[in-house]
């Protein structure tokens, strides 16, 4: 669905990115992992159109978008989370939900007037899928950072994503949350049919998570396989304890 093929961005003299090549495999979840500092959130931001590449291809079903804008690459079906939340604090979680929605053929009087509309139902069920529906009144900026992010991934699902890229989906989230959020990221994939592309630093999770697992290091490919591959790779135990 996604392949990268020797993708390299810097910002002034900093190499973020150097000859990045990937590939994410439709109906999969694939994770990306690495030390702090590593590229693995340029990477997101390059497939999203967010930074321009200095030199690469990025593609998307076959087409490339590399120099695609932000927006037309979101209409292809592709979208992102982030790891500091982007919601509308002072708008409750159906407002927040309405908001998000791309669909250009409904007026805001469908999505704030007093009548029912399919967009308002949409709204409301994937807000009890992600367990926020009895809040679904509360202002988002009263929300937990948990919560926060659920509501956020919620947001995303709105647009029926055909992929969804996730930077740090569990990160400063309870402890109580996550099992909550791993199962239904794992339900978006399998019931949605939406194909996951996740930044973890939890190694529990992406493990147990993901099918195929990328890492970086120092903005280049150190290594990849399957989970279990991936957990016993010299290389990849180095760099996270500091001996690459």
């Amino acid at each position: 669905m996604i392949v990268l093929k020797d993708v390299s961005k810097a910002f002034g003299g900093v190499q973020a990115n150097k000859k990045v090549s990937l590939e994410v495999e439709e109906g999969k979840i694939t994770g990306l992992i690495g030390p702090n500092g590593s590229g693995k959130t340029t990477v997101f931001n390059s497939i999203v159109g967010y930074h321009p590449i200095d030199e690469g291809s990025i593609q998307f079903r076959g087409q490339e978008i590399s120099e695609m804008p932000v927006q037309s690459i979101a209409r292809l079906g592709l979208l992102r989370t982030f790891q500091q939340t982007r919601i509308y604090s002072k708008m409750n979680c159906v407002e927040n939900m309405l908001i998000s929605t791309d669909n250009r053929n409904v007026s805001l009087w469908d999505m704030f007037g007093s009548r029912t509309s399919e967009i308002q139902d949409k709204a409301e069920h994937l807000l009890e899928f992600v367990g926020l529906y009895r809040k679904r009144t509360l202002k988002a900026g009263d929300l937990s950072f948990g919560q926060q992010k659920l509501l956020e991934f919620a947001m995303a699902l709105m647009n029926d994503p055909d992929i969804l890229l996730l930077d740090e989906p569990t990160a400063g989230i309870n402890p109580t949350l996550i099992n909550g959020l791993i199962d239904r990221l794992h339900r978006a994939n399998t019931e949605f049919g939406i194909t996951l592309f996740v930044i973890e630093h939890n190694m529990r999770v992406i493990m147990n998570m993901a099918d195929q697992i990328y890492c970086l290091s120092n903005g280049q490919m150190l290594a990849s396989g399957k989970p279990e591959d991936i957990q016993n790779d010299k290389r990849v135990i180095d760099a996270y304890l500091g001996g690459h």
